[in-house]
Protein backbone atom coordinates (compact mmCIF):
# COMPACT_ATOMS: atom_id res chain seq x y z
CA UNK A 1 0.00 0.00 0.00
CA UNK A 2 1.23 3.49 -0.82
CA UNK A 3 2.23 5.68 2.06
CA UNK A 4 4.20 8.83 2.77
CA UNK A 5 5.71 10.56 5.78
CA UNK A 6 3.93 13.75 6.82
CA UNK A 7 6.16 16.83 6.80
CA UNK A 8 5.89 18.33 10.29
CA UNK A 9 7.12 21.68 8.94
CA UNK A 10 4.08 22.08 6.69
CA UNK A 11 1.44 19.94 8.43
CA UNK A 12 -1.39 22.24 9.65
CA UNK A 13 -2.02 20.00 12.67
CA UNK A 14 1.58 19.84 13.88
CA UNK A 15 0.84 21.97 16.95
CA UNK A 16 -2.18 19.87 17.92
CA UNK A 17 -0.15 16.71 17.37
CA UNK A 18 2.60 17.92 19.71
CA UNK A 19 0.01 18.86 22.34
CA UNK A 20 -1.81 15.52 22.50
CA UNK A 21 0.98 13.09 21.57
CA UNK A 22 2.45 12.76 25.09
CA UNK A 23 -0.91 12.49 26.91
CA UNK A 24 -1.31 9.52 29.24
CA UNK A 25 -4.89 9.06 27.97
CA UNK A 26 -4.95 10.53 24.47
CA UNK A 27 -7.91 8.50 23.19
CA UNK A 28 -11.52 9.61 23.00
CA UNK A 29 -14.68 8.07 21.61
CA UNK A 30 -17.80 9.50 20.00
CA UNK A 31 -21.09 7.64 19.57
CA UNK A 32 -23.87 8.72 17.19
CA UNK A 33 -27.10 7.25 15.86
CA UNK A 34 -27.25 6.50 12.15
CA UNK A 35 -30.29 5.89 9.97
CA UNK A 36 -30.39 2.37 8.53
CA UNK A 37 -34.00 2.46 7.31
CA UNK A 38 -33.06 1.98 3.65
CA UNK A 39 -30.70 -0.85 4.51
CA UNK A 40 -33.30 -2.69 6.58
CA UNK A 41 -36.39 -2.13 4.41
CA UNK A 42 -34.94 -2.21 0.89
CA UNK A 43 -31.44 -3.66 0.74
CA UNK A 44 -32.05 -6.48 3.24
CA UNK A 45 -35.14 -7.52 1.24
CA UNK A 46 -32.89 -7.68 -1.84
CA UNK A 47 -30.66 -10.20 -0.06
CA UNK A 48 -27.91 -7.83 1.08
CA UNK A 49 -26.21 -8.83 4.33
CA UNK A 50 -26.76 -6.14 6.95
CA UNK A 51 -23.46 -7.00 8.64
CA UNK A 52 -21.43 -6.76 5.44
CA UNK A 53 -23.23 -3.60 4.35
CA UNK A 54 -22.31 -1.95 7.65
CA UNK A 55 -18.70 -3.04 7.21
CA UNK A 56 -18.69 -1.48 3.74
CA UNK A 57 -20.11 1.78 5.07
CA UNK A 58 -17.50 1.89 7.85
CA UNK A 59 -14.76 1.31 5.29
CA UNK A 60 -16.14 4.12 3.14
CA UNK A 61 -16.13 6.44 6.14
CA UNK A 62 -12.56 5.60 7.08
CA UNK A 63 -11.35 5.91 3.51
CA UNK A 64 -12.97 9.35 3.14
CA UNK A 65 -11.00 10.95 6.00
CA UNK A 66 -7.19 11.16 5.62
CA UNK A 67 -6.69 11.67 9.36
CA UNK A 68 -8.18 8.23 10.02
CA UNK A 69 -5.50 6.70 7.79
CA UNK A 70 -2.59 8.27 9.67
CA UNK A 71 -0.42 6.19 12.00
CA UNK A 72 2.63 6.69 14.21
CA UNK A 73 5.91 5.14 13.17
CA UNK A 74 8.53 6.05 15.72
CA UNK A 75 8.75 9.84 15.70
CA UNK A 76 7.08 10.09 12.29
CA UNK A 77 3.43 10.23 11.23
CA UNK A 78 2.65 8.06 8.21
CA UNK A 79 -0.21 8.78 5.82
CA UNK A 80 -1.61 5.65 4.13
CA UNK A 81 -3.56 5.81 0.89
CA UNK A 82 -5.73 2.84 1.86
CA UNK A 83 -6.31 0.65 4.88
CA UNK A 84 -7.51 -2.83 5.76
CA UNK A 85 -10.49 -3.54 8.01
CA UNK A 86 -9.88 -6.00 10.81
CA UNK A 87 -13.32 -7.21 11.85
CA UNK A 88 -14.53 -9.58 14.51
CA UNK A 89 -16.36 -12.62 13.13
CA UNK A 90 -18.75 -14.47 15.50
CA UNK A 91 -18.67 -18.27 15.65
CA UNK A 92 -21.39 -20.72 16.59
CA UNK A 93 -19.63 -21.69 19.83
CA UNK A 94 -19.89 -18.15 21.17
CA UNK A 95 -16.28 -17.18 20.47
CA UNK A 96 -15.01 -15.01 17.64
CA UNK A 97 -12.15 -14.79 15.19
CA UNK A 98 -10.61 -12.02 13.13
CA UNK A 99 -11.02 -11.35 9.45
CA UNK A 100 -8.94 -8.95 7.37
CA UNK A 101 -10.45 -7.16 4.41
CA UNK A 102 -9.08 -4.37 2.20
CA UNK A 103 -11.42 -1.40 1.94
CA UNK A 104 -12.79 -1.22 -1.62
CA UNK A 105 -15.01 1.46 -3.22
CA UNK A 106 -17.08 -1.06 -5.22
CA UNK A 107 -19.78 -2.64 -3.04
CA UNK A 108 -20.24 -5.81 -5.09
CA UNK A 109 -16.51 -6.58 -5.01
CA UNK A 110 -16.22 -5.75 -1.32
CA UNK A 111 -19.28 -7.82 -0.45
CA UNK A 112 -18.02 -10.90 -2.30
CA UNK A 113 -14.60 -10.69 -0.65
CA UNK A 114 -16.17 -10.08 2.76
CA UNK A 115 -18.51 -13.08 2.41
CA UNK A 116 -15.63 -15.40 1.53
CA UNK A 117 -13.38 -14.02 4.26
CA UNK A 118 -16.05 -14.33 6.95
CA UNK A 119 -16.88 -17.91 5.90
CA UNK A 120 -13.20 -18.86 6.13
CA UNK A 121 -12.86 -17.41 9.63
CA UNK A 122 -16.02 -19.16 10.83
CA UNK A 123 -14.77 -22.48 9.49
CA UNK A 124 -11.50 -22.16 11.40
CA UNK A 125 -10.80 -22.29 15.11
CA UNK A 126 -7.71 -20.08 14.80
CA UNK A 127 -7.41 -17.02 16.99
CA UNK A 128 -4.75 -14.94 15.34
CA UNK A 129 -5.09 -11.23 15.94
CA UNK A 130 -2.46 -9.39 13.98
CA UNK A 131 -1.63 -5.89 12.83
CA UNK A 132 0.11 -5.28 9.50
CA UNK A 133 3.61 -3.99 10.14
CA UNK A 134 2.64 -0.83 8.25
CA UNK A 135 -0.18 -0.15 10.73
CA UNK A 136 -2.59 0.35 7.81
CA UNK A 137 -5.53 -1.24 9.62
CA UNK A 138 -8.68 -0.21 11.48
CA UNK A 139 -10.75 -2.37 13.84
CA UNK A 140 -14.48 -2.96 13.38
CA UNK A 141 -16.83 -4.95 15.59
CA UNK A 142 -20.55 -5.43 16.02
CA UNK A 143 -22.47 -5.63 19.32
CA UNK A 144 -25.93 -6.63 18.07
CA UNK A 145 -27.17 -7.34 21.62
CA UNK A 146 -26.82 -3.73 22.81
CA UNK A 147 -28.38 -0.41 21.86
CA UNK A 148 -25.52 1.43 23.53
CA UNK A 149 -25.09 5.17 24.02
CA UNK A 150 -21.33 5.14 24.63
CA UNK A 151 -18.48 2.68 24.28
CA UNK A 152 -14.87 2.47 25.44
CA UNK A 153 -12.28 0.02 24.13
CA UNK A 154 -9.44 -1.86 25.74
CA UNK A 155 -6.25 -0.08 24.65
CA UNK A 156 -2.76 -1.57 25.01
CA UNK A 157 -1.02 1.76 25.55
CA UNK A 158 -1.09 5.47 24.79
CA UNK A 159 0.80 4.98 21.51
CA UNK A 160 -1.96 2.92 19.91
CA UNK A 161 -3.51 5.13 17.22
CA UNK A 162 -5.61 2.55 15.33
CA UNK A 163 -9.27 3.66 15.05
CA UNK A 164 -11.82 1.32 16.57
CA UNK A 165 -15.36 1.33 15.22
CA UNK A 166 -18.31 -0.55 16.75
CA UNK A 167 -21.99 -0.64 15.96
CA UNK A 168 -24.86 -2.01 17.97
CA UNK A 169 -28.42 -3.26 17.89
CA UNK A 170 -30.73 -1.88 15.18
CA UNK A 171 -33.83 -0.39 16.78
CA UNK A 172 -37.11 1.12 15.61
CA UNK A 173 -37.58 4.84 16.28
CA UNK A 174 -40.94 5.99 14.97
CA UNK A 175 -41.01 5.24 11.25
CA UNK A 176 -37.20 5.01 11.06
CA UNK A 177 -34.66 2.34 12.01
CA UNK A 178 -31.43 3.47 13.60
CA UNK A 179 -28.20 2.05 14.96
CA UNK A 180 -25.64 3.35 17.42
CA UNK A 181 -22.10 3.58 16.05
CA UNK A 182 -18.99 4.51 18.02
CA UNK A 183 -15.48 5.37 16.92
CA UNK A 184 -12.47 5.66 19.24
CA UNK A 185 -9.42 7.58 18.04
CA UNK A 186 -6.13 9.17 19.13
CA UNK A 187 -6.47 12.94 19.62
CA UNK A 188 -2.94 13.59 18.34
CA UNK A 189 -4.24 12.64 14.88
CA UNK A 190 -8.00 13.08 14.90
CA UNK A 191 -10.26 15.99 15.87
CA UNK A 192 -14.02 16.34 16.07
CA UNK A 193 -14.34 17.72 12.55
CA UNK A 194 -12.70 14.57 11.21
CA UNK A 195 -15.27 12.44 13.03
CA UNK A 196 -18.08 14.55 11.64
CA UNK A 197 -16.78 13.84 8.14
CA UNK A 198 -16.45 10.14 8.98
CA UNK A 199 -20.05 9.77 10.12
CA UNK A 200 -21.31 11.80 7.14
CA UNK A 201 -19.50 9.42 4.77
CA UNK A 202 -20.80 6.34 6.62
CA UNK A 203 -24.38 7.65 6.39
CA UNK A 204 -23.95 8.43 2.69
CA UNK A 205 -22.75 4.87 2.04
CA UNK A 206 -25.71 3.44 3.96
CA UNK A 207 -28.07 5.62 1.90
CA UNK A 208 -26.60 4.86 -1.52
CA UNK A 209 -25.18 1.32 -1.60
Amino acid sequence: MAEHIIDMQTWPRAAQYRLFRPFRKPHYAVCVRLDVTRLMTLRKAQGVSVYRACLFAIGAGLDAVPALKQRFRGDDVIQHDHITLSMTVPRTDGTFGFGYLPVAPDFARFDAEAKANIAAVRASDAFEPSVPTSGAVAYASCLPWLDFTALDNAMPDADDCIPRVAWGKIVQEGDRQRVAMSIQVHHALVDGAHLGAFFDAVQTALDTH
